[in-house]
């Protein structure tokens, strides 16, 4: 891991951006901790790090002002990092798909995710061991937000994320249901019940999928982008709970 650039934000966190080999990624630590911290990897859509910012920032804040760094890194054909063509592809179906107003199928669907789990969850557990090197980050780990696919492998493949808060939202590979069965880790679940782009049955199955004896449905009312502010110190409060 290589630090590239550096920052003080006006509440006294400090923000780095990192290079892990020619993956982007941004730490942020609390104003001051006097032993070493625990840890949440903020998952994000594979829309860019940059477009992304404003809501990571935000995020990384309140995990900051609860004792917590926070750290992201760019998912595999996002942002500026290279072109990947058989993502591209599944994107270019997937809105073909939408705008002629059929269903997505289970094909398109595949494509897009499957692959980008594949890659995202081996890049994302790299940078846990290069995050959990440093000296003011202790753990335990936590995992928050992003495409639900790539939370669901992680939960199952890392042992060092204790807890997990995922967002309903994203399409689901069928296969990623017999996944969700293997976890085991607690869980938060937030689901948007009007989300325009989520099959709201699929979400509510996979919920009930899930392996972990502890999991919580978060569900409001509202579109993709109403979640209400008390979501936030709902998932807020579970991460204490695991993490402290």
């Amino acid at each position: 891991m290589r630090f590239t650039t550096e920052q003080r934000l006006d509440d006294g966190v400090l923000e780095r951006e990192f290079a892990l080999g020619e993956i982007p990624g941004i730490l942020w630590t609390p104003a001051s901790a006097s032993a070493p911290v625990p840890l949440i990897l903020l998952g994000h859509p594979p829309l860019g790090l940059r477009r992304m910012y404003p809501r990571l920032v935000a995020r990384a804040r309140h995990a900051a002002a609860d004792g917590f760094a926070a750290a992201c890194i760019e998912l595999p054909g996002s942002g500026d990092r290279p072109r990947w063509a058989a993502a591209e592809q599944a994107r270019a179906d997937l809105r073909r798909a939408l705008e002629a107003g059929g269903p997505v199928s289970d094909e398109i669907v595949d494509a897009l995710i499957l692959p980008l789990v594949d890659r995202a969850v081996p890049e994302l557990r790299s940078a846990l061991d290069a995050l959990l090197a440093l000296p003011e980050i202790g753990g335990p780990v936590g995992y928050s937000g992003g495409l639900i696919s790539v939370g669901i492998r992680l939960a199952v493949v890392e042992p060092r994320i204790v807890a997990a808060g995922l967002f309903a939202g994203s399409l689901v590979p069928r296969v990623m249901f017999e996944e969700a069965r293997q976890v085991t880790t607690p869980l938060h679940v937030l689901l948007q019940w009007d989300d325009e782009g989520n099959d709201r049955q699929a979400a509510l199955d996979l919920f009930d999928a899930f392996g972990s004896t502890e999991k919580t449905l978060h569900a409001n009312m509202g579109g993709h982008t109403g979640v209400p502010q008390f979501a936030g110190e709902d998932a807020a409060g579970f991460f204490a709970r695991h993490l402290r």
